[in-house]
């Protein structure tokens, strides 16, 4: 079992249901974990990983954190069947003076 590891990949997005969260982008952070069982000579490109996960947040302005992780994952296993397992973790680093919020989840496929 292999896994692919993106870390700390920062997006600004509309995430949140205050009203402040709503009127302007924020600072989000993503660390996202991939199980996978190598087969032959198919991959993963991490690179369109990141990318979904960057995309997903910006275009689809979600009202909860874990509307955007279900989203997220079911995606990236729709895109790699390979996948065993997700564990994606999203947090705000900056909507709290004293502290870093976040939300993760893990699903086994």
């Amino acid at each position: 079992m292999y896994t692919i590891y993106i870390e700390n990949l920062k997006v600004r997005a509309i995430i949140g249901i205050l009203e402040k969260e709503r009127e302007a982008s924020q600072l989000i952070v993503a660390n996202c974990f991939l199980e996978y069982e190598k087969q032959d000579d198919e991959f993963i490109n991490y690179a369109e990983v990141a990318s979904l996960i960057e995309e997903s947040l910006v275009k689809q302005k979600y009202m909860l954190i874990e509307d955007a992780l279900d989203e997220i994952v079911d995606a990236i296993h729709k895109m790699y069947r390979e996948v065993k397992s997700v564990k994606l973790k999203l947090s705000k680093p900056d909507i709290l003076k004293n502290c870093i919020v976040g939300v993760e989840l893990f699903r086994k496929f």
